[in-house]
């Protein structure tokens, strides 16, 4: 005897938020009413659908594109999005801290130089990284620390769209709590940044400083965090390359910390995904920043 799986109503609704639908809309592509599937969602774990009603949100979740999937699985286990607002196609904006994050799809990517093959679950990522505006509300809501180089709680003025920098990776961690986030792993943030299929940079396999704030840009200094529109990744995922280090939960040896990216201190070469730096998780320094993931 084939056993129905029971559907709860937090996933009927996470997965009409996922198909981006309206009660309407999901309800006639079920095939059921408007009220059932209001009275679905609102019942939380007591709904209990008829077994064909069952089977039909269970083929709705079988033929979705793997975009839906990803975003059903990430409303189910991460409270938060259900609040987020939806931007469109893949992004959100998340609403504690207000910034807006990319969907990185679950499944295997290359990885490393040596392009193995690693599969990851789905996850949401920052689209920048975290700029000196937003860091001050974190300051300025916690009474965390400010960055030593600022102005008593300020940051310089000119530099509010620049990544923020001189934090620890313990300063980053208590942003990514207080926002109700993470850091991403050294993996999440590779393939974030590349893609899937091993490209040695954002962009392709081409080495272009002009895509990027690195070394060979001459610039010597940190940019705006939107500046190089040339060097987005696959995932609509920018400053990826160059511009600062950024921190990740990767511990490369005891008491290190992988950072990924490179900065505008490194060479180009340095700036490739796939390149890791070190550093222990108390170093400041004014090349390293951050970014934040959630699942």
């Amino acid at each position: 005897m084939t056993t129905v799986r029971q559907w709860t109503g937090k996933e009927v609704r996470a997965l009409r938020s996922a198909k981006r639908m309206s009660i309407r809309e999901f309800a006639a592509h079920l095939g059921v009413s408007d009220r059932m599937v209001s009275k679905w969602e609102a019942a939380g774990e007591q709904i209990q659908p008829r077994p064909m009603n069952q089977a039909a949100l269970d083929t709705s979740l079988a033929r979705s594109a793997p975009e839906v999937r990803s975003r059903f699985t990430l409303l189910l286990g991460t409270p938060e999005l259900d609040h987020a607002i939806d931007l469109g196609s893949t992004l959100i904006r998340h609403p504690a801290d207000n910034k807006r994050m990319a969907l990185v799809t679950g499944g295997s990517f290359l990885a490393g130089t040596a392009n193995a093959s690693i599969w990851l679950p789905a996850f949401y990522i920052d689209v920048y990284p975290t700029t000196n505006a937003e860091y001050a509300r974190f300051v300025e809501a916690t009474g965390h620390q400010p960055p030593a180089h600022w102005s008593s709680e300020f940051w310089p003025s000119e530099r509010a769209d620049h990544p923020v920098v001189f934090v620890s990776l313990r300063d980053a961690l208590a942003y990514a709590n207080w926002a109700g986030k993470a850091l991403p792993t050294s993996n999440q943030w590779e393939k974030a940044a590349r893609g899937c299929h091993g490209d040695l940079y954002p962009w392709g396999n081409q080495a272009m400083s002009h895509r990027c704030n690195a070394r060979e840009s001459g610039i010597g200094e940190t940019t705006p965090v939107d500046r190089y529109l040339g060097g987005v990744s696959p995932y609509g995922v920018h400053d990826v390359s160059g511009n600062v280090w950024e921190w990740t939960t990767t511990e490369y040896a005891p008491g290190r910390y992988e950072r990924k990216g490179g900065a505008f201190t490194s060479r180009l070469t340095h700036c490739a995904p796939a390149a890791a730096s070190d550093a222990p998780p108390g170093l400041h320094a004014d090349d390293t920043g951050f970014r934040c993931v959630i699942g």
